[in-house]
């Protein structure tokens, strides 16, 4: 049997959840049979499989109706499963936006845990950006930066709570095997397993067990638990320098001086003319030179150490708009409580840090 114990905290994270916005708390997901997923899959075979993350594998499946969907078996074992369960089913069936995975339904089928998201066909931005062959045609300059656009237009509307009902949420686990891509390469966030609801009131973080990858999370955060929405923006930059590098933010493949892709970063930052060393190589000079430049001054900005001077998300949104042509701000973001500034020159980024704790 299940102890009192889990009950409890299980019930305490679906409080909390349902808090954001008590109005619309039902869950109104379809609540599917454990048969009708393994009809839906094939019997959960390796064939269909399209990944295996820290949590269960994810299996391509056609449902009855027609409809494509990736269903992601949670690993049954531990609290850790069932607190996430919990979390996703609830985050999803709260949140909406166009640059969310849209939740279809999950299965609580006696001890089995299921999510049944819609398919992308895609796959995720890691399998079109990280460890490619020489030879790969890669992702071209446009692409990648309509791909960044959109994977922080989702987290935009994650941290703006004035955009929906309910507190901020901080997604805590940005990083680019999370941000999947339609048919049309349009971002979409997925796994909200370690999504918390941010702090309200006069708070200025919420305390946390350090959770989440190594490499993308914020020093502070690592350091201390305390976990703010300046702690995706961090993640955020790090996935950026990825999408604008093609490389890994960890890759002990690479010599030493090249493992952590921050640090290596750091020295480039400070010389313009060291700025295109940092271009992928599989762009093969395909970008133009004041777009890269821009994008690492937002990349940068957001790897900061000192968080007060990180941008808000909503300002990269800003200038990410500007770099894709949809829109014509201030070219980069200016950092919380500074005077807006029309073309801040990129700043170093963060020493060094400890590994965070890594946690199931």
């Amino acid at each position: 049997s299940v102890p009192k114990s889990t009950h409890q905290h299980n019930r305490r994270v679906a409080d909390e959840i349902l808090g954001m916005n008590k109005e619309e708390a039902a869950v109104t997901e379809r609540a599917f049979t454990f048969a009708e997923l393994s009809e839906a899959s094939g019997g959960f075979r390796v064939e269909s499989m399209l990944g295996e993350g820290g949590f269960g594998p994810v299996y391509r499946g056609r449902l009855r109706d027609g409809t494509e969907v990736a269903v992601k078996q949670l690993d049954r074992n531990g609290l850790q499963g069932t607190r996430e369960f919990l979390v996703e089913v609830l985050m999803l069936s709260l949140l909406k936006h166009p640059h969310l995975v849209t939740l279809i339904g999950y299965c609580a089928d006696a001890s089995h845990r299921m999510l049944v998201y819609e398919f992308m066909p895609q796959g995720s931005l890691e399998d079109h950006l990280l460890d490619l062959p020489p030879s790969s045609p890669g992702l071209d300059w446009a692409m990648r930066m309509r791909i960044a656009q959109g994977a922080a237009r989702g987290l935009e509307y994650l941290h703006d709570a004035s955009r929906r009902p309910g507190p901020p949420v901080i997604y805590r686990d940005f990083k680019a095997s999370n941000i999947l891509l339609d048919g049309c390469f349009r971002a979409h966030l997925s796994d909200f397993g370690l999504a918390k609801v941010g702090p309200v009131g006069d708070k200025t973080h919420v305390s946390t067990r350090v959770m989440g990858t190594y490499g993308y999370c914020a020093p502070e955060y690592a350091l201390t638990g305390k976990l703010t929405t300046m702690s995706d923006v961090y993640s955020f930059g790090v996935v950026f320098l990825e999408i604008i590098t093609g490389r890994r933010v960890i890759d002990t493949s690479r010599p030493r001086d090249e493992h952590n892709l921050v640090q290596w970063a750091a020295p480039r930052f400070k010389s313009k003319k060291r700025f295109r060393e940092m271009a992928d190589p599989l762009l093969r000079g395909a970008y133009p030179t004041k777009g890269l430049y821009q994008a690492l001054a937002i990349s940068a900005m957001c790897l900061q150490e000192d968080a007060t001077m990180r941008p808000s998300i909503a300002d990269v949104v800003m200038a990410l708009d500007y770099l894709t042509g949809v829109a014509k701000p201030s070219p980069t973001p200016t950092p919380q409580q500074q005077s807006p500034s029309p073309s801040p020159s990129p700043t170093p980024t963060p020493q060094q840090q400890s590994p965070p704790k890594e946690e199931d």
